[in-house]
């Protein structure tokens, strides 16, 4: 099976998380699984947008089996090898639609790189089983420039509908290029946008950084109405103007 690998990144709060939720919900519901869920934003939280329960990351694994080694509790008929690879293996959230790995935060200097050799190693065993592995990322894109995941054939940078939400979205392409990541596409999607359009200034700066624009989401008072209710967020009604917007701009990606 050929995997088709989506990588989501913008700079916090703006609905970064939320958009990559909603595509996630739209492939399941187009039936186009299996699907690889992956969280790799230091700031866990798209396993709440899409409603499931994560009772472990790769993170909280590292600490424990740091606390293993030294207090000696490793089981003496395993190897510090076939330990890792069984706990990191229970890192694996298995829902019916989709799987999810969370990289999850680590405590102490250095920690990070450990863990993004482990991320590498899971993606890696696990990717070619499913059709789609999509990835949250933080702005920085720090696991991308490691290494730590594979080629991204479609790389999506979310803005919201702010001068400064452009820049940081063209500082983010900027990054990409700089670290030759080369992703077979990429493209810009403004986010939370007054009746669904932006204003020349926006449009303006989106023209200067030389952003390829998908499309633009409105802003949906029903998205915000679900954070407040505690409702997974990416299960807005598919009647909503956001979902019927990113639908459209999914259906422009040939997905």
């Amino acid at each position: 099976m050929s995997t088709h690998t989506i990588a989501v990144a913008g700079k916090g709060g703006v609905g970064k998380t939320t958009t990559c939720g909603m595509m996630i919900d739209y492939l399941i519901k187009k039936k186009l699984g299996p699907i690889l869920v992956v969280d790799a934003d230091a700031n866990s939280n798209l396993n709440e947008v899409l409603g499931v329960e994560v009772e472990t990351t790769l993170g909280d694994i590292r600490e424990e089996m740091a606390q293993a080694e030294l207090k000696g509790t490793i089981p003496k008929f395993m190897t510090k090898a076939e330990y890792a690879d069984m706990k990191f293996s229970s890192a694996l959230v298995e829902e019916d639609d989709f799987d999810m790995l969370v990289m999850g935060r680590t405590q102490g200097k250095g920690c990070y790189c450990f863990v993004n050799g482990v991320l590498k190693t899971q993606v890696d065993k696990y990717a070619n089983n499913y059709r789609y592995l999509v990835i949250d990322n933080e702005a920085g894109l720090e696991y991308l420039s490691r290494g730590t995941l594979p080629h991204v054939d479609t790389m999506l940078l979310i803005s919201d509908c702010s001068r400064r939400g452009i820049q940081a979205a063209a500082r983010i392409a900027e990054l990409v290029k700089d670290l030759e990541l080369h992703p077979t596409n990429l493209y810009l999607i403004v986010n939370r946008a007054p009746e669904g359009e932006l204003n020349s200034g926006v449009l303006e700066e989106i023209k200067k950084h030389d952003l390829p624009l998908l499309g633009v989401l409105p802003q949906d008072e029903l998205v915000y109405q679900y954070d407040c209710d505690g409702k997974p967020s990416s299960q807005v009604p598919d009647s909503a103007p956001v979902k019927q917007a990113l639908a459209e701009l999914m259906h422009k990606l040939n997905l």
